[in-house]
């Protein structure tokens, strides 16, 4: 989960100068919001240990998950 993430993904928008895609808004959310970053990959890896053999829940990787959120962002931006 990312708080204030529409102010996040706004500034990135307004940080970056020519292409304005999904993964230029991904590498520039790395670079910008290491602690974010941080924060979701150690929610997955917590999720994942937690899960009890053989049930199934499905939950897409960190990278997947953001790059898909900025997607709908961009999306919904337009």
């Amino acid at each position: 989960m990312i708080y204030n993430k529409e102010e996040k993904f706004q500034h990135i928008f307004e940080s970056l100068k020519d292409q304005k895609t999904a993964q230029s808004m991904f590498n520039k959310f790395l670079e910008t919001y290491p602690e974010d970053w941080k924060l979701l990959k150690t929610t997955f890896s917590k999720f994942k240990r937690s899960k009890q053999f053989g049930n199934s829940i499905p939950l897409s990787q960190p990278e997947q998950a953001l790059k898909k959120e900025l997607l709908i962002w961009l999306q919904h931006k337009k």
